[in-house]
């Protein structure tokens, strides 16, 4: 169900402290760590404690707490000292999502070109 932790969800158990993780930020609602697969310099990964599938259900089913996590974007940005970043949701396979709990990448510290890929 929405909101509750799953028992086969990486992030879950992060969230959870089960799996270790590099933590930069945390709020009540949101868990910042840094992605173990870096494609820019800075690449934090920023997501609701709550699981919620992905960002499009996240957005639909709890939107004050997907504000949480584009607020913590901003201060993970502000943390890291990037005067740009960019901000990704991959939302389903065909868009780069592995792991099925809403999360934002925020990628910074080099150039980011248009269009990506």
């Amino acid at each position: 169900m929405a909101g509750e932790p799953q028992d086969d969800c990486l992030f879950c158990k992060i969230v959870a402290g089960q799996i270790p993780a590099t933590i930069v930020r945390e709020t009540a609602t949101t868990l910042a760590f840094r992605d173990i697969n870096p494609q820019a310099p800075t690449h934090v990964l920023v997501i609701p404690k709550a699981h919620h599938e992905n960002a499009a259900e996240l957005a639909a089913a709890a939107p004050e707490l997907a504000a949480d996590v584009l607020r913590e974007t901003r201060a993970v940005a502000e943390d890291e000292k990037l005067e740009s970043y960019r901000t990704v949701f991959n939302t389903g396979s065909g868009a780069g999502q592995t792991v099925w709990h809403a999360h934002a990448h925020v990628l910074g510290g080099r150039g980011l070109h248009w269009p990506p890929g």
